[in-house]
């Protein structure tokens, strides 16, 4: 039983192809499913990341890019443990993910004894497995509900925390040319899931009836929350008294590292005429008109600085092996990703020292409003009020 012939078994259905020669698998295959009682999982079978030659590199590359979004990683081998599997582990104890050792093909050979016992005194969870009888199938799966990260059960909470049972927020939802007809974009459809699942209410207006919506309310909402692009005019019409954020910096919280990127903006005032800055953006949508990554950020950001900057774009899981020639990284909100993975590109840029901040935070930032839009997190409007950034010295050439 090898990786595909595992993923198999525990969904129950014939997803990945299954050959007894090795390197079937060439590009990762993505299984959704409902693994109770972690609800919705993704499964992700990836091609071996020892293959050789021209091909295999490009396999394995593909492999390591999936390293970055495993919350949870399940490393099969049929053979002994040595410095290769154990190279493995440490890049997921590097990403701080846990990792489930399966020795496969129980009834052709016994497993790695003493690779075994040295795994489980790490607290490594351990499971063999067979093709032919069977085995290790249900402990796997007892295994992945075991190590599943907190998180997966109790999941955090968007936005309700902010708002709190029998409370109210307004959503302020300009309808988005780049999102499917008739459909809101998926971080607004989220919050308002996640309002409901925590007992609050929610008012939902575009941005041009926010004022007539505040008015009819007999008292004042705990919090609105608005799309970045119309921050200006939801900032001047809401009362400064009514805390205000957008949908992009809830996500900054929600799926990245939210003081991280709040220390990322700082870099701005950093920022000179002629410096490259990297957007990077989850999704891979077509753009269309104004776009947000595109035109509108880029278009501030140039404004704030006063000097033409050089801008590049790239979407989806593709990312620059080498950071070093960017001043800054401006990134989505990542509603398409799990935590993990924006949690993994943070630390790469941290790593390399370039700062990384999030659309959401970048754009308040440079209206001059970012202050007002954090005050639901005293940590990260802390870290801006003070200008703290871990960051080293600019490096110029």
């Amino acid at each position: 039983m090898g990786k595909s012939s595992l993923l198999n078994a525990i969904t129950r259905q014939e997803v990945s192809i299954v050959s007894d020669q090795a390197g079937t698998t060439t590009d990762p295959v993505e299984k959704p499913m409902e693994l109770l009682p972690l609800g919705p999982v993704l499964f992700i079978d990836t091609a071996g990341i020892d293959d050789v030659g021209e091909l295999g590199e490009l396999r394995t590359a593909r492999t390591r890019q999936v390293f970055d979004r495993t919350d949870l990683a399940v490393l099969v081998t049929d053979g002994p443990w040595g410095e290769f599997e154990e190279g493995i582990v440490t890049e997921f104890g590097r990403r701080e993910a846990p990792v489930i050792a399966v020795f496969t093909k129980a009834d052709l050979h016994p497993p790695d004894a003493a690779a075994i016992v040295s795994l489980k005194e790490r607290g490594i969870p351990v499971v063999t497995c067979s093709a032919l009888t069977g085995e290790g199938v249900l402990d796997l799966r007892e295994a992945l509900l075991r190590s599943a990260p907190a998180d997966f059960i109790e999941n955090p909470a968007i936005v309700s925390d902010l708002v709190g049972p029998g409370e109210m927020a307004v959503l302020v939802v300009p309808i988005d040319k780049e999102a499917p007809k008739g459909r809101l974009i998926l971080p607004q459809v989220q919050a308002i899931r996640d309002l409901l699942d925590g007992d609050a209410m929610c008012l939902v207006t575009k941005e041009r009836e926010l004022r007539a919506a505040l008015d009819r309310l007999t008292r004042p909402p705990k919090l609105v929350v608005t799309d970045s692009q119309a921050f200006l005019k939801v900032a001047a019409d809401t009362p400064p008294e009514i805390p205000m954020t957008s949908f992009s910096i809830l996500y900054s919280r929600f799926k990245g590292d939210l003081v991280a990127q709040t220390e990322g903006v700082l870099a701005v005032d950093r920022l000179r005429p002629g410096d490259r800055v990297l957007v990077a953006e989850a999704c891979s949508h077509h753009p269309i008109g104004e776009d947000i990554g595109r035109v509108k950020i880029p278009r501030w950001l140039t404004q704030y600085v006063g000097g033409k900057l050089e801008f590049e774009t790239m979407q989806g899981h593709d990312f620059p092996d080498d950071l070093s020639g960017y001043q800054l990284v401006v990134h989505c909100g990542a509603c398409m990703w799990n935590r993990r993975e924006m949690l993994s590109r943070i630390l790469e840029c941290r790593e390399a020292g370039v700062p990384i901040t999030n659309y959401g935070v970048v754009i308040a930032y440079s209206l001059g409003i970012l202050e007002r839009a954090l005050e639901p997190f005293p940590a990260a409007r802390e870290v801006l009020r003070r200008g703290e950034h871990p960051l080293p010295p600019r490096r110029d050439g």
